[in-house]
């Protein structure tokens, strides 16, 4: 997941220097989503509601 969210404010930035403000906006809200994702599934596995199989 963390990878997407990489590739996404990649394309977010270029997209921007070239001047596509529609598709960096794009990309940026959806790294935005998935950080926030990544971010609750990191918080719940923090706090033992979910358990990760080993």
């Amino acid at each position: 997941m963390i990878e997407w969210i990489l590739i996404l404010l990649a394309v977010a930035a270029v997209a921007s220097l070239l001047g596509f403000g529609r598709l960096s906006g794009a990309a940026l809200t959806g790294a935005k989503i998935l950080i926030f994702v990544a971010l609750i599934l990191f918080l719940l596995v923090l706090f033992g509601i979910i358990a990760i199989a080993a």
